[in-house]
């Protein structure tokens, strides 16, 4: 999956928000000062060509609705991320948390859960493939 740039991911999140949008309702939706129409339908023709919108074409117009849910591209990016500032490493990420953000005993206990929630999923999922 492909990295989205700032720009591209203000965008996603208000697709996500709305789950289908006009480029005019995308832009209502963004912050002071507004930026040009043209600017945004760069961008999600952009998100198009990378495969994270799709559009449906009503009268003259393009409705558009995401295509990867916020989820996937969530746990893609942080899985990334890992990878590159922690080799891939969740512990190593949890103590650079601990040591630089003095996090407390109970957001990490909480963040373990989350993490260990999510290896469950996993885990499930590769069952899954492996049995079909």
């Amino acid at each position: 999956m492909k990295k989205l740039t700032a720009a591209e991911e203000q965008v996603m999140q208000i697709l996500w928000k709305l789950e289908k949008a006009y480029v005019k309702e995308i832009i209502s939706e963004m912050p002071e000062p507004k930026p040009a129409y043209n600017t945004i339908s760069t961008i999600v023709r952009i998100l198009e060509q990378k495969g994270f919108v799709g559009h449906e074409p009503i009268g003259k117009s393009h409705q558009y609705h995401p295509l990867v849910d916020q989820e996937t591209y969530s746990n893609n990016y942080l899985k990334s991320f890992i990878g590159s500032y922690f080799g891939g490493s969740f512990e190593k990420m949890v103590s650079f948390f601990v040591k630089k953000n003095n996090m407390t005993i109970q957001e990490m206990e909480e963040l373990m859960k989350e993490l260990e929630d999510q290896k469950e999923d996993d885990n499930n999922d590769e069952e899954k493939a492996d049995n079909a």
